[in-house]
C-alpha cells in the first residue's frame, strides 16, 4: 500500500490576472499566444523550461516536417531566413538554428505584448464548477495562483487538461502503447559535400561494406537502429534522430529519467557507426545534445470533436475547419523497437491533398475556461501520427489564440465561439 503525507492547507498568492493564460510555449503554445496578442487579448505564457520553443528549440529538432496553411507558420519560416547566417540568409528553409529560433519566437511574443514566465511548472488547475479559472504553479518563486477568462493547455501532454479533470486514454486504443521518444543532438566535423543524409526510415543506400539501415540495425544498441540525419543551417554540422526509448510514459518523471539514460547510452554506439559506416562522417564528433526528450505521444483528451485517420486520408474539409491545409503522412514510430511501425505510411503515402481540423477538436467535452492545441488535441492515435508534427501544431495554436481572445472579447466561452468567425482570422 502506498504511504501518504498530508499536506496542510495554506493561502497561495494570486500573482497575475490576464485574459488568457497559455501553459506550455512549444510551437503550439507560442502561436496560441502570439495569435491571441495580436487580437488585444492580455496574455500570460509559463513554460517550465528557460526557453520558448518546445521540441522546436530545446528539444533540438532538426526542421519543420509537413506543413500547414497558416500565415503565422510562413511569418515563422520567413523571419528565420531573414535571420539565419551563411548560404541560408534570406532563404525560405525549414532547417532550424534553435538559438535563432528562440530569439525569433521572444521577439513575436514581445511585440504582440505576451508576458513570458519562464522556469515555473504549471502543477493544478482552479476550477469553479466544470469552468478552469486559476493554475497553480510551482518554480523558486515558491507556489503561486495565475488566474485567466480564457486557459490555453499547449503542454504537449495536456498537464493543465489533465489537472481539470478532462476526459483521456494514453496512446494506442487497443493497448495504450505509445510512440518511443528520442533525444536529438547533433554532430559537427562532418563533410557535407560528401555526407550520406537519409532522411526516412524507408530511405537506403549501399555501400561497400553494406547497406547503411542494414548497418545501422546490426550496430547500434536496440531499441536503436535506424539512419536518420538532416542538414542544420550551420556548416559541417547535422541532426541526428537516431536515439530511441521505447516503453516511455512522458507524463511520468521515472520514465522521463529512464529516457534520458538509455538514449544518451546509445550516442557513442552511434557516433562509431556514423564514423566507420556513413560517408562523410569519418570525423564527426557531438557537439551538442536537447535539453528537452522528444516525447511523440502521451495523451488523448475527449473533444466535442475527434480527428481520424480517414478524415486525413480523404482529405476531408470541415465546414468547422479552424486549421487547413495539413499535410503530412501517419508518422508512427516503432512501438516495440528501431524504424517504422507497421502501422506507419510514409513513402507509399498516397493522399496529396491536405486535410482540415475542425474547433470542436480543441473543445473539451464538458469543461468551460479552456482550449486545447497541439498534440493533446482530440483524435485518433493513427491521425494523431499525423497532425503532432509542428507546422501542424503551429496551425493549431494559431486556432486556439483566436478562440481564447475573441472569447474574452465577447464574454463568452470558447465553446460558444463560431468556427466560421473564427475563420477571417486564420
Amino acid at each position: 500500500m502506498e504511504k501518504t503525507y498530508y499536506e496542510s492547507g495554506r493561502a497561495l498568492p494570486i500573482a497575475g490576472e490576464y485574459d488568457v493564460i497559455v501553459a506550455g510555449a512549444g510551437p503550439a503554445g507560442v502561436s496560441a499566444a502570439i495569435t491571441a496578442g495580436r487580437l488585444g487579448a492580455r496574455v500570460l505564457l509559463i513554460e517550465w523550461s528557460n526557453s520558448v520553443g518546445g521540441i522546436s528549440t530545446s528539444g533540438l529538432m532538426s526542421h519543420f516536417t509537413g506543413s500547414v496553411q497558416s500565415p503565422l507558420y510562413t511569418e515563422i519560416l520567413t523571419r528565420m531566413a531573414e535571420e539565419n547566417e551563411g548560404k541560408y540568409h534570406g532563404v525560405i528553409t525549414p532547417f532550424i538554428n534553435p538559438e535563432t529560433l528562440k530569439s525569433i519566437y521572444l521577439s513575436m511574443l514581445r511585440e504582440a505584448n505576451v508576458t513570458v514566465l519562464l522556469y515555473s511548472f504549471v502543477c493544478g488547475a482552479i476550477m469553479e464548477q466544470n469552468r478552469v479559472t486559476g493554475v497553480i504553479t510551482e518554480s523558486k518563486s515558491g507556489r503561486r495562483v495565475f488566474s485567466a477568462k480564457v486557459f490555453v493547455d499547449g503542454t504537449g501532454d495536456g498537464d493543465l487538461a489533465a489537472f481539470a479533470g478532462v476526459p483521456y486514454y494514453k496512446g494506442r486504443e487497443s493497448d495504450g502503447k505509445m510512440q518511443p521518444c528520442t533525444l536529438m543532438f547533433k554532430v559537427a566535423g562532418v563533410d557535407t559535400e560528401r555526407a550520406v543524409l537519409l532522411g526516412s526510415f524507408e530511405s537506403t543506400y549501399e555501400t561497400e561494406k553494406g547497406e547503411l539501415q542494414a548497418l545501422a540495425k546490426a550496430h547500434i544498441p536496440y531499441p536503436a537502429g535506424h539512419l536518420l540525419v538532416y542538414p542544420t543551417t550551420l556548416p559541417g554540422i547535422v541532426t541526428c534522430n537516431m536515439t530511441n526509448c521505447t516503453e516511455i510514459d512522458g507524463t511520468s518523471a521515472e520514465d522521463l529519467t529512464r529516457a534520458e539514460i538509455v538514449c544518451r547510452s546509445q550516442m557513442p554506439a552511434i557516433v562509431k557507426y556514423l564514423r566507420e559506416y556513413v560517408p562523410g562522417f569519418a570525423d564527426c564528433y557531438i557537439i551538442s545534445a536537447a535539453s528537452l526528450m522528444g516525447v511523440r505521444e502521451t495523451r488523448h483528451f475527449r473533444g466535442l470533436a475527434a480527428l481520424t485517420e480517414d478524415d486525413i486520408l480523404t482529405a476531408r474539409l470541415f465546414d468547422d475547419w479552424v486549421v487547413r491545409g495539413a499535410f503530412f503522412n501517419f508518422d508512427v514510430h516503432n512501438l516495440t523497437g528501431a524504424g517504422l511501425d507497421e502501422t506507419g505510411v510514409q513513402k507509399n503515402w498516397k493522399q496529396p491533398k491536405g486535410y482540415s481540423i475542425p474547433y470542436g477538436c480543441l473543445i473539451p467535452e464538458a469543461t468551460d475556461g479552456l482550449l486545447l492545441t497541439g498534440r493533446n488535441i482530440s483524435g485518433t492515435h493513427i491521425a494523431h501520427s499525423n497532425y503532432r508534427v509542428m507546422p501542424i501544431c503551429v496551425g493549431l495554436g494559431a486556432a486556439a489564440g483566436v478562440a481564447a481572445a475573441l472569447a474574452v472579447k465577447k464574454g463568452v466561452q470558447p465553446r460558444d465561439i463560431s468556427a466560421r468567425e473564427m475563420q477571417a482570422y486564420l
